[in-house]
């Protein structure tokens, strides 16, 4: 699947999309996968409070499946004003 990642998301991975080869069910699996990867990434997603995710471009929770899941993008939650 691929995996977007944005603002300071991005910075901190140092990618903006990448495709990954998972089995993990849930989209907090798959954040326990990429963050055992490397430390970039454990820091990238240490505080999962400040995230939030997208699933195929639709706003989701992070115990959603990824069952036929094509696209998983996480960034910080946007402001207005």
């Amino acid at each position: 699947m691929d995996v977007l990642y944005f603002a300071w998301v991005r910075e901190r991975i140092g990618l903006p999309r990448e495709k990954v080869e998972t089995e993990a069910a849930t989209v907090n699996d798959l954040v326990a996968e990429l963050r055992a990867r490397e430390e970039r990434y454990d820091m990238a997603f240490s505080d999962l409070s400040a995230l939030r995710v997208a699933l195929d471009q639709q706003l989701s929770d992070f115990d959603a499946p990824l069952a036929g899941v094509r696209e998983v993008a996480f960034f910080p939650p946007m402001t207005g004003g």
